[in-house]
């Protein structure tokens, strides 16, 4: 045992020494209001008290109680001790007031005393334009007051300073959103995003920035995602069914929207269009007695939201009659099939060869077909359009090229609305006939629901 006391004895004087350092560390900056050595807080509380008992304006002991709260980040009481020896500064030249001014507007800030916080910082920018903090709260401030040029403009300078400061890219992004300036914003958002997944309101942020600079499928990705949220899930859902409905998957957005109208908390604009869209998806796919229920809803909400009225009208009619259905919203193999049987609804005593059946999307076809009857033969163009807006000149213009081109002595335009007064005035003097949504009910009122062999079709 003895012979191991040679070695614990420099052991010893080591760890002694090194005792004596960390003392002597830690208590270096601890002093009291003379200048004196203290060895905690409640030293520096117990001194400022009695000095402030005898002397409420006592501005060393104001000033030591002032930055002990900031420094302990209580910040209400840390404001209005500064607050205090802001008043002094008139009267005591040795008061530093553009320190005691900045940790005013800094504690205002923490304490969410927003407009006490904006005087204060303004005043201590006007001494230090470049500084970091009043910068980047003057930026957030602004944010909240939605002076959104004058916020990214502070946030530019603070990030000039710290780069990857996280409250200044995520005000900076929302100021850039805000201003629709999306290719801007995106940056900052992401940067934000990085590391802050449950930052919701930077996360919809994103993707509508992404959504209007038409990154569809990223921005539908973070759109899921937040589908499910209480507060941000109706807006989000309503965007990604959207983008769904875009893409013309159309059982997907139901889904979206269907999330989204399952939420309690919804903004009345965000409902009636989350109701809009979901009836047009039914529509879509034929879901009529759907699409109708959801309108009927909308138009209990808001009888005059868009047009809702009409659209309740339509699908009301359309569900009474089968054959406008398939005119108007069956694949287009079905369309093409009733074009040919309206075709010898208009001459019913001939006989009709089709020639060709030409496609234009979805919008409408032309077939050409040799009509011959007893006395006559012609070769004809007819026309059909699916949409029920207004055909205007310009289409029967190109209709009657079209005529001329083929070499058709006779040209049919029919369609599901209506023909504008420079359209009908432009047939007058010319063989084109325009057939608009009334002639067109009474063909197809004329049509059986099911189909039947024709004997004048070739």
């Amino acid at each position: 045992m003895m012979s191991f006391l040679p070695l614990l004895i420099p052991i010893l004087i080591i760890f002694v020494a090194i005792i004596i350092m960390i003392s002597v560390i830690t208590g270096k900056n601890k002093k009291n209001l003379s200048g004196n050595q203290v060895h905690d807080r409640n030293a520096i509380l117990k001194e400022a008290n009695k000095r402030l008992a005898s002397n409420p304006k006592d501005t060393q002991a104001l000033t030591a109680l002032a930055d002990l709260h900031f420094a302990e980040q209580n910040y209400p009481q840390a404001m209005k001790t500064y607050g205090i020896l802001l008043g002094l500064c008139a009267t005591n030249s040795r008061l530093d007031e553009q320190k005691i001014n900045l940790n005013f507007g800094l504690s205002a800030m923490k304490a969410k005393v927003w407009s006490e916080a904006y005087k204060s910082l303004t005043i201590a920018r006007t001494k230090e334009p470049e500084n970091f903090e009043i910068n980047s709260s003057l930026g957030v401030l602004e944010y909240r007051r939605k002076n959104y040029e004058k916020s990214v403009a502070y946030l530019h300078q603070a990030l000039k300073s710290v780069s990857n400061d996280h409250d200044s890219q995520r005000y900076c992004g929302l100021s850039l959103y805000k201003l629709r300036r999306f290719n801007e914003a995106v940056g900052y958002l992401r940067n934000s995003a990085t590391g802050h997944p449950d930052d919701k309101e930077i996360l919809f942020a994103l993707a509508r920035s992404l959504y209007e600079l038409s990154q569809m499928e990223q921005a539908l990705k973070i759109f899921s995602h937040l589908r499910a949220d209480p507060d941000w899930g109706p807006s989000s859902a309503l965007y990604s069914g959207t983008v769904n409905k875009q893409k013309k998957e159309y059982e997907k957005a139901i889904m979206d929207f269907e999330i989204g109208l399952k939420h309690k908390q919804i903004a009345e604009d965000v409902l009636l269009e989350l109701k809009y869209r979901l009836a047009d998806c039914y529509n879509q796919i034929s879901e009529l007695d759907k699409a109708l229920g959801e309108l009927n809803d909308l138009y209990g909400i808001n009888p005059k939201y868009k047009d809702v009225d009409i659209q309740r009208k339509k699908i009301k009619e359309l569900t009474g009659n089968r054959n406008l259905q398939t005119y108007l919203i069956s694949p287009i193999s079905e369309f093409i099939t009733l074009c040919r049987r309206l075709t010898l609804m208009l001459f019913p005593k001939t006989r009709i060869k089709v020639v060709d059946i030409s496609v234009h999307k979805n919008e409408f076809i032309d077939i050409l077909a040799e009509v011959k009857a007893r006395k006559w033969e012609d070769l004809i163009v007819f026309r059909f359009y699916r949409e029920e807006g207004k055909v205007g000149d310009f289409s029967v213009r190109e209709l009657y090229a079209h005529v001329k081109e083929v070499h058709a002595g006779r040209g049919f335009c029919i369609t599901a609305g209506e023909f504008s007064d420079e359209a009908n005035q432009f047939v007058e003097a010319r063989l084109i006939d325009l057939l608009p949504k009334e002639k067109l009910m009474k063909l197809l009122n004329k049509l059986k629901t099911s189909s039947q062999p024709s004997a004048n079709a070739l």
